[in-house]
């Protein structure tokens, strides 16, 4: 079996754990980075998700390492793309005009742009990338993992990967069953955990739903229909309890107070839809608007599909048997293919028809064959036993009390912030979104309870299942990987492990240097921001 070994090895490519091998690299440390798939970005790029991102991500208030990557997607586009001298001169430039995030781009931008970041330290050789690497075991001796074995999934080939440190950053915290490291899968009953919004009867099965996203264009006065899907009829006729209708349909229910509303695809026809905050489900996550490209650009504008209408919750991929997995993942793509297809055939119209033949399917997008993006889009994984748990108390708007601000940790290693946003889950249960405070990543949340050398950097760090609604957004999961591979680093130069510099002031004190100073990472949001958040919005 072939063997590899480094410093640090960083086991998923997501956002986590790309800038987890980045800081380890900017400590002068030699990583290992695997990725499942050909892309780099996880949520950001294979799930097909634009960044979803706080109020204050234009501001001072986001690491170095994530406003760098902002600032490449956007050269990006001034670079390759026929911008218009208004769009190009625009400081915050967001190709797609989507208003789910200030920087709605198209997922192979951010693959791309992810590359760039790595490429020095890649033909410097500190980095070895193994794409298309799945792990598929994992060796522990006493609280050591010593080796995770990867599956080369085009080749059969498994290779021996070794580290000192080994940083989990995979979608599902795949390391913590591999290597039998005490963990939870779904929701804790209120009386584990104390807090307002769990649930009264712990529920391992209960698992945001997953989403299989996909990007679309309209095409005027063409028709690109697709064959009718399997199993089309049952999701055009089922109805879900928690749900006022048929999931195709234009009407869902508000995730904040649970009544029923309707937004249509566009708002008046199609050549002439207005964009009006969120009465409509194009201007959503838009990535492609026309309005920013000159006359040289031939293409038309491409939205991305991750609406509640393709929201997949029949059955969790967590914690079940391999056939029920496999299930599940069919059933998501099933969904969002038959959702295309309502859109296409049956779909109300503003001028009374019915259907948008014009709507074609853009798997150019992904780099895939059907229109789908490459990877589920993935909300909850299993979430490690920490030495501190981040719950509803630490962060909830309403369990602390109006300008109570988030709790403060000595031991914060970043920041974040978003709504603790839960999406309807495989056991009956609707949305749980309620408003949070601008919150710290406290050190603790990355130490497993009983293993030394391993760290969670991505959404299986210590949190609840309430809180993992406002811990698991982009810029988090980024300042997360950030922040386990500057721990990882800074434990190699010190000869001690996560747990013993965090009992040690002084040790976190000087961690927390090499994070604001050689990494740029905020430590503390300003007491005015921490106390009153954002208004409430979706």
């Amino acid at each position: 079996m072939p063997r590899h070994t480094a410093d640090i090895l960083v086991i998923g490519g997501g956002l986590g754990g790309v800038a987890a091998a980045r800081a380890a690299l900017m400590l002068g440390r030699t990583v290992i980075l695997t990725e499942t798939g050909d892309w780099l970005g996880g949520q950001l790029t294979s799930q097909g998700v634009p960044p979803d991102e706080h109020p204050w991500i234009e501001g001072e208030h986001v690491s170095a390492g994530y406003r760098e990557l902002r600032n490449r997607v956007r050269d990006f586009y001034r670079r390759n793309y026929p911008l218009t001298a208004q769009a190009r001169s625009d400081d915050r430039l967001n190709p797609g005009r989507g208003f789910v995030s200030a920087l709605c781009h198209e997922p192979r931008v951010g693959a791309a742009v992810l590359d760039e970041m790595l490429s020095p330290w890649l033909a410097g050789g500190q980095l070895t990338l193994l794409r298309g690497h799945s792990p598929v075991a994992a060796r522990r001796q006493g609280d050591r993992v010593t080796s995770v074995t990867a599956l080369d999934r085009q080749t059969g080939v498994h290779r021996e990967l070794t580290g000192t440190f080994v940083l989990d950053a995979t979608e599902l915290g795949d390391l913590l069953e591999l290597a039998d490291i005490p963990h939870v899968v779904g929701a804790e009953s209120r009386a584990q955990t104390g807090e307002l919004h769990a649930v009264d009867r712990a529920d391992p099965m209960d698992q945001q739903a997953i989403t299989w996203c996909a990007a679309v264009e309209y095409r005027a006065g063409e028709s690109h229909l697709i064959a009718e899907p399997e199993g089309y009829s049952h999701w055009r006729d089922t109805v879900d309890p928690r749900w006022p209708g048929p999931q195709l349909s234009w009407t869902d229910v508000h995730p904040i107070t649970l009544d029923e509303r309707t937004r249509p695809l566009f708002l008046g026809e199609p050549e002439h839809a207005v964009h009006r905050d969120d009465r409509d489900l194009w201007h959503y996550r838009r990535i492609v608007a026309r309005s920013q490209f000159d006359h040289t650009f031939t293409g038309g504008e491409v939205t991305l599909i991750n609406w509640p209408q393709t929201d997949y919750w029949e059955h969790p991929i967590i914690g079940v048997e391999a056939a029920t997995r496999r299930t599940a993942l069919h059933r998501a793509r099933e969904l969002t293919l038959s959702f295309v297809f309502w859109m296409q055939t049956e779909a109300p119209r503003a001028d009374g028809g019915h259907g948008y033949p014009e709507l074609r399917l853009r798997g150019d997008v992904f780099g895939t064959a059907d229109g789908l993006a490459r990877e589920p889009y993935i909300r909850e994984s299993r979430r490690i036993k920490a030495l501190f748990t981040v719950t509803e108390a630490h962060i909830g708007q309403e369990m602390r009390g109006p300008d109570a601000g988030s709790e403060i940790f000595q031991d914060s290693v970043g920041i974040g912030y978003y709504r603790i946003d839960l999406h309807p889950s495989t056991s009956g249960r609707n949305y749980v979104d309620i408003a949070s405070y601008p919150f710290q990543i406290p050190l603790g949340a990355l130490v497993p309870v009983s293993v030394s050398n391993l760290l969670a950097a991505n959404k299986n760090v210590g949190t609840t299942h309430i809180t993992n609604g406002a811990y698991r957004l982009h810029p988090v999961e980024w300042s997360i990987g950030e922040a386990a591979g500057a721990v990882a680093a800074y434990c190699l130069s010190t000869e001690r492990s996560a747990a013993e510099v965090r009992q040690d002031s002084t040790h976190v004190r000087k961690l927390q240097d090499v994070l604001a100073g050689t990494l740029g990472v905020p430590l503390a949001w300003p007491d005015e921001i921490r106390r009153t958040g954002a208004p409430d919005s979706e």
